[in-house]
C-alpha cells in the first residue's frame, strides 16, 4: 500500500507542476500538451515517465539538448515520498484523505508560488470547496473548530497585513484561512507559527550566502506548506513536550 501511494504520489506530482505552471499563467493544464520551454518540442509518452524520464534522458531535451530543471524529478519525488509517508503518521483512516489532498494543495502552490510568487485563487477555490465537503463527512472534534480555524487564520494575516503595510500576500491571508478550515485554530496557530520560524531562518542563511538581496521578498508559500505539515502531523506531540519540559 505504501509503494502503490508513492507512485500515486509521483505521477500526480507530476500533474500539479502542470497544474502549479500553468494555472497562474492563465493556460489550460490540458492542451496543449507538455513541450520543451526552449525549442517546443513536444514531449511524447516515454518522455513523460515522472522522474525515470529525467534520468533516461540525462537531465536533457531529446529535441535541442538544453539542460532539464532537476526542479521537475526533485518535486515528483517529494510529492511521492509525502504520500507514502502520510499514512504512518496520521494512519489508515479517514483523516488520511484530508492529508493526501493537504499535500496536493501544498504541492501546488510550492511550484506557482516558486514560479511567480503567486498563490493562485482558482486553485485555493477549487481546493476550499474540497475541503469542505470533505470535512462534512470527516468533521474535526469538535466541528466548530474548522469555522473558528478559518475565521481567526483570515483575521490573523489580514491584521498583519495591515500592520506591515503589505508584509503578506492576499494569497497568504486566503490560504491561511483554508488552513485553518481544514486543521483547526490549535494547528492553525502553531503552522503560523513555524511557518514564520522557518521563513525568517531559511531568509537569513539566503541573505548570508548572498543568494537573496536585504529587503527583495521570497516565495513564503513554500514555508507555509512545510510549517503547516510539520504542526498538522506533530503539533499536539511538540506542545505536549514542550509542557512536560517547562511545566512539569
Amino acid at each position: 500500500m505504501l509503494s502503490a501511494l508513492f507512485l500515486y504520489g509521483v505521477i500526480l506530482g507530476s500533474f500539479y507542476i502542470v497544474v502549479g505552471l500553468r494555472i497562474p499563467a492563465g493556460k489550460s493544464i490540458v492542451y496543449p500538451g507538455s513541450s520543451c520551454p526552449t525549442c517546443g518540442h513536444k514531449l511524447r509518452a516515454w518522455e513523460l515517465i515522472p522522474v525515470l524520464s529525467y534520468f533516461l534522458q540525462k537531465g536533457k531535451c531529446r529535441g535541442c539538448q538544453s539542460r532539464i530543471s532537476p526542479i521537475y524529478p526533485s518535486i515528483e519525488f517529494l510529492t511521492g515520498v509525502l504520500f507514502a509517508t502520510a499514512p504512518l503518521v496520521v494512519g489508515w483512516n479517514y483523516e488520511l484523505i484530508i492529508a493526501l489532498t493537504l499535500i496536493s494543495l501544498f504541492i501546488i502552490i510550492f511550484v506557482s508560488d516558486l514560479a511567480y510568487m503567486i498563490i493562485p485563487d482558482k486553485v485555493l477555490l477549487f481546493f476550499a470547496g474540497l475541503f469542505l465537503l470533505e470535512r462534512i463527512f470527516i468533521p474535526l472534534t469538535p466541528w466548530w473548530d474548522s469555522l473558528l480555524g478559518a475565521a481567526i487564520g483570515f483575521v490573523l494575516l489580514l491584521v498583519i497585513t495591515l500592520i506591515s503595510k503589505g508584509g503578506m500576500g492576499g494569497g497568504d491571508i486566503k490560504l491561511f484561512a483554508v488552513i485553518g478550515f481544514v486543521a483547526g485554530t490549535k494547528t492553525l496557530l502553531l503552522s503560523f507559527f513555524f511557518s514564520t520560524l522557518l521563513g525568517a531562518v531559511v531568509g537569513l542563511i539566503l541573505m548570508a550566502i548572498g543568494v537573496v538581496k536585504k529587503g527583495k521578498p521570497i516565495p513564503f508559500g513554500p514555508f507555509i506548506a512545510a510549517g503547516t505539515l510539520v504542526a498538522y502531523y506533530f503539533g499536539d506531540t511538540l506542545i505536549s513536550t514542550y509542557l512536560n519540559l517547562f511545566y512539569s
